[in-house]
C-alpha cells in the first residue's frame, strides 16, 4: 500500500513543486491514515491544510477508498 501511496504523491508533487513546495510521504498508519510532510513554501502557506484535505486526501482516497484521511505532520 505504500508504494501506491507514493506513487499517487508523485503525480501531485508537480503542481506542488511549480509554487516552490513539495511534499514527502511519512507513513500510513494501522488507522488507514497517510501521513505526510509539506515542505518549502507549502510548509508555511496559509492554505496548507486546504491543499491537504482539498487536495492530497481527495485523489488518493479516490483512487484508494481503504484511505480514510491524510494530515500533515511537522
Amino acid at each position: 500500500m505504500e508504494q501506491k501511496i507514493k506513487e499517487g504523491l508523485e503525480q501531485i508533487r508537480p503542481f506542488l513543486q511549480r509554487d516552490g513546495g513539495d511534499i514527502e510521504f511519512v507513513e500510513y498508519t494501522d488507522d488507514h491514515i497517510v501521513k505526510v510532510r509539506l515542505q518549502g513554501h507549502c510548509a508555511g502557506c496559509p492554505g496548507a491544510q486546504m491543499t491537504i484535505k482539498g487536495v492530497v486526501e481527495r485523489i488518493l482516497t479516490e483512487s484508494y477508498p481503504e484511505i480514510k484521511g491524510v494530515e500533515a505532520v511537522q
